[in-house]
């Protein structure tokens, strides 16, 4: 029996991240014992056939994880969209053998894909009549399987939570309106920025919400009154009374009103002078949004959807249907890919019809529930309280080691307390600022401008609360008629909160409702798949070894870097996908003096058949004696005249940095949810205060009682029992070796 062949293409627009799922579609499946066959600039290349499409091995990918663009070319196919032009690309297809196809690309590219496959048996009946095609051919490839992975920058394809390109869009956004926001603020100006997004306002909504934008405009909601215009200049103009020095309005290039009427950011610029006598300007993002390295998170998600894509068509049988490989909640899946389309021209239509209700209804919970939570924190002033309202006073701190995403938390956490009525205190300094009563009462202009800020504005520190600090805590409690404490922050704000409340007994001052939201670099906090500050990160680290990377192959060098982690190898076996490293040392794992053998010997191996570069990744608390010095020298010592061996030791740039997008964007949803849970369990004035933790697990923002953590943390270790992103170390070892395949690793490709 032949081998499978499997063909690879990128088709449409470009997005950053296609690289990396080309990446792992062709090493998965010569890790399967396929052929794989890549198909350059799209469509048109498989109607050309001949050189354009060719049989790719291993190191043909290497070295492109980091790159934009798509490496095997893209372009629009008129041709392809009529019949004798997909007969064409049957013959090439057929002439090579191959009868899967892994498209990466927009809902046309899919679209076009499915439409191949329904019409594949036709296509070879005409062939095989005409001569073109043996009969022999077309029995051996009597079927065509097909697996499609989104390469969008809108995150437009419903069937997936994010598609490939959209974070790294969304970083290219937010980093030009923070840029912009310092100069608007130095000229008291109004800036209007226009993004992406014909028939998807996510990169807009996303945007705005990162990086406290004034206003936004997005085609799924118009503006819900005529007078739009009337109503955006009166915020505008309140928010400056009251002390901002800039407007940003973004505006979603497919931006329009209740009518259907266009809304252009030249238009929004005209209403700004006329109306408010502005001084304006216009930045047209374009296809700057396109470009550049595909940010952690993009290479993460098209690796994971890459290697699925590949095992999916590989196992596919006659009749079955296409797959949309996608990421739901968290977890790799595939959905019936017509099905995706469908829903996705189902928000089209609705939109092009003004029925916008059913447009945002179709965008999903988590679109409706960012665009809620927006527009309370663009508003100028918080709603007043109502009349009778009981208003609480809610503490708000920052505990343990500084997490970028710490400041967006707060900001959003004032600003909703406040809007909801409540009166939002901070307190400075983590824990000592509780001890030291060190508590100031914060206003909605307290936290202006604190959403793209890395740091800890509040201030923190890992002052974990014994003895008599817990008297002098009670005693500010008591002081301040504190209601309610939410700790933003890491285990030692856990930790301390957990012992607060065991102490309630003693003290009654602590039967408050507590909540911890998780905030840290190391990932590691109980009842949380993801914590605020490890997204930023991540993205340090791949930054600093893409340049690393650079260096290493302009000298036949291998490079060992150390990140941080502390017991939890989060950071560390991530930044070994994002970067394609060849070996990650986990502290889950440990390192043995056989792994240490091994290693030399795949470095050797490596360097002695041309190799130029090695890449290993080792946690901080990998091995207490195996430290990264260690490593080097070993590996220094033994790789003799072939290669140098060179250390990087991160430190604490894991930890500064602006927030970016993702951080900021989950921060201000945790604290949206704690916000409204405080106020829900004070109005129900039980007599026993709940103590809890929030968490985002499979998509959902979920509640652990403060009292479960020591069944389900590793509490000697610092870390949860299960850690989701261990089922992901066969993945890493798989992509990063030829000769370790899934025999070797295990068969869960799909793991998430």
């Amino acid at each position: 029996m032949s081998k499978k062949r499997l063909g690879v293409l990128t088709s449409g627009g470009d997005a950053q991240g296609m690289n990396a799922a080309v990446r792992a579609v062709v090493r998965a499946a010569l890790g399967k014992g396929a052929d794989v066959y890549a198909i350059y600039e799209g469509y048109q290349g498989m109607i050309l056939g001949d050189n354009y499409i060719r049989q790719v091995q291993w190191d043909i990918v290497g070295g492109i994880l980091q790159k934009g663009g798509t490496v095997f070319g893209t372009a629009r196919s008129p041709e392809f969209r009529t019949r004798e032009g997909r007969r064409k690309a049957v013959r090439n297809l057929i002439v090579h053998g191959i009868d899967r196809l892994v498209i990466i690309g927009g809902d046309g590219s899919l679209t076009g894909a499915n439409l191949l496959r329904q019409e594949w048996t036709d296509h070879l009946r005409d062939l095989v009549a005409s001569g073109d095609i043996s009969q022999e051919s077309a029995d051996e490839h009597a079927y065509l399987s097909i697996a499609g992975l989104v390469g969008s920058i809108d995150n437009d394809m419903l069937g997936t939570d994010m598609t490939i390109g959209a974070d790294t869009a969304l970083h290219r956004i937010t980093e030009a309106v923070d840029a912009i926001t310092s100069t608007a603020a130095s000229h008291q100006r109004a800036f209007v920025v226009e993004v992406m997004g014909r028939n998807c306002g996510y990169l807009a909504l996303m945007g705005a919400l990162a990086s406290g934008a004034d206003w936004v405009l997005i085609p799924e909601s118009p503006p819900n009154v005529q007078d739009w215009e009337d109503k955006m200049c009166d915020i505008l103009r309140k928010g400056r009374q009251i002390g901002r020095r800039d407007s940003i309005v973004i505006v979603a290039e497919g931006a329009q009103d209740l009518n259907g009427n266009p809304i252009t950011s030249d238009y929004v610029k005209k209403i700004l002078e006329e109306k408010m006598g502005e001084d304006v300007r216009v930045t047209v993002l374009g296809h700057v949004q396109r470009g550049g390295a595909p940010s952690a998170y993009d290479r993460v998600l098209a690796t994971l959807v890459g290697v699925a894509a590949a095992e999916t068509v590989l196992n596919a049988g006659p009749g079955d249907e296409a797959l949309l490989i996608g990421i739901r909640d968290n977890k790799v899946t595939a959905l019936p890919l017509m099905e995706c389309v469908e829903r996705t021209h189902a928000i089209n239509r609705a939109i092009r019809e003004r029925n916008y209700e059913e447009a945002l209804e179709l965008r999903g919970r988590s679109f409706k529930e960012s665009f809620r939570m927006l527009r309370t924190l663009v508003r100028a002033t918080p709603h007043p309280p109502r009349p009778g309202q009981k208003r609480f006073r809610v503490g708000i701190m920052n505990a343990g080691g500084p997490a970028p995403g710490m400041n967006a938390a707060v900001r959003a956490a004032v600003r909703l307390t406040i809007d909801r009525g409540h009166i939002p205190l901070g307190i400075y300094r983590g824990f000592r600022g509780l001890i030291n009563d060190d508590v100031r009462e914060l206003e909605w202009m307290s936290v202006n401008g604190w959403s793209p800020t890395g740091g800890s504005e509040l201030g923190t520190s890992r002052k974990l609360p014994k003895g008599s600090d817990l008297y002098a805590i009670a005693r500010t409690i008591e002081n301040h008629h504190i209601d309610a404490l939410m700790i933003i922050g890491g285990w030692t704000g856990y930790e301390a909160a957990l012992h607060m409340h065991e102490e309630r007994r003693n003290f009654p001052a602590f039967n408050i409702p507590m909540i911890c939201i998780p905030a840290t670099i190391n990932n590691n906090l109980p009842g949380a798949e993801l914590s605020i500050g490890a997204d930023t990160a991540l993205n340090s680290i791949v930054e600093a070894v893409d340049k690393i990377k650079q260096s290493a192959v302009a000298s036949n060098r291998c490079f060992i870097v150390e990140v941080m982690g502390r017991n939890c190898g989060y950071l560390a076996l991530m930044s070994a996908m994002a970067t394609g490293a060849e070996r990650v040392y986990l502290p889950e794992e440990g390192i043995t003096l056989n792994d240490l053998q091994a290693d030399v010997h795949m470095l050797v191996d490596g360097f002695q058949q041309g190799k130029r570069l090695g890449l290993m990744i080792r946690n901080e608390n990998a091995n207490p004696l195996y430290t990264t010095t260690f490593l080097a020298a070993l590996f220094e010592q033994e790789g003799g005249d072939l290669f140098d061996v060179r250390t990087a030791i991160l430190g604490h740039l894991q930890q500064g940095g602006n927030p970016t997008p993702f951080d900021r964007i989950m921060a201000t949803r945790m604290t949206a949810h704690a916000v409204e849970y405080l106020e829900q369990v004070l109005n129900e004035n039980e007599e026993d205060k709940p103590a809890v933790c929030m968490g985002m697990t499979q998509g959902q923002m979920r509640l652990t009682p403060l009292y479960e953590v020591p069944r389900i943390m590793d509490m000697r270790n610092q870390r949860p029992k299960h850690e989701w992103w261990m089922d992901l170390r066969s993945i890493v070892r798989i992509l990063a070796h030829p000769s370790r395949s899934t025999a070797q690793y295990g068969d869960d490709l799909l793991g998430s």
